[in-house]
């Protein structure tokens, strides 16, 4: 679904690694929809995506305030948002409420390419410039 290239690439090996996991888990939510997987093996790979974002968050948020970035507030702002967002999905998936839709996939699709190569991307050169590579 997502394909990983040098366009997602923020030129930070520790982030660059965590993106490109988080695009390896989409792309196995998406093939386990595809192939009908069960209830439970689906609330896995959703709760396992919703935790290691918030991992992925820390990781950029320590750097931000390790280096005084500029742009903190609002893009941890847009952090809160994917959480809350992402953490309703997975509380209502896990109580029957509602099924893993074309909606779910297209907000985390859509999500993660116009974070990454929008937000993100605002950081890369900042972060390179305080030795961050």
């Amino acid at each position: 679904m997502i394909k990983w290239d040098d366009s997602l690439s923020v030129n930070v090996a520790v982030i660059d690694a965590q993106h490109q996991k988080l695009v390896k888990m989409i792309n196995e939510l998406n093939d386990a929809m595809r192939v009908g997987k069960s209830r439970d093996v689906l609330g896995g790979i959703v709760s396992g995506l919703v935790s290691y974002a918030g991992v992925h968050f820390s990781t950029e948020e320590r750097y931000f305030d390790q280096f005084k970035y500029p742009e903190t507030d609002a893009h941890k702002a847009e952090h809160n948002a994917f959480a809350s967002k992402a953490d309703d999905f997975s509380q209502k998936y896990q109580q029957g409420q509602i099924g893993l839709s074309i909606e779910l996939m297209d907000f985390l699709s859509d999500w993660l390419g116009k974070h990454i190569k929008g937000v993100d991307k605002k950081y890369s050169t900042f972060f390179n410039a305080n030795g961050l590579k």
